[in-house]
């Protein structure tokens, strides 16, 4: 983890929040930067975040959704 932090010119400190869950929303850059130092598109990144929680159904943006979203 310390090199880790290193290249991305992150403090370990900043690295562990993130790790943890203490830091919500970490700055873009600080993401980016820990992202290539691990070999990590941004898109591969997003695409991990963003999976659905088992068991949850994800929100359609089909018509009825926009309806729904709409009124």
């Amino acid at each position: 983890m310390l090199e880790t932090a290193l290249d991305a010119r992150v403090s370990p400190e900043t690295l562990r929040k993130i790790e943890s869950g203490r830091v919500a929303t970490p700055a873009f850059p600080t993401i980016a930067a820990i992202a290539d130092v691990l070999g990590l598109s941004l898109d591969a990144v997003w695409a991990e975040i963003n999976q659905p929680e088992p068991g949850v159904e994800p929100i359609s943006a089909g018509r009825g959704a926009r309806q729904r979203l709409a009124a």
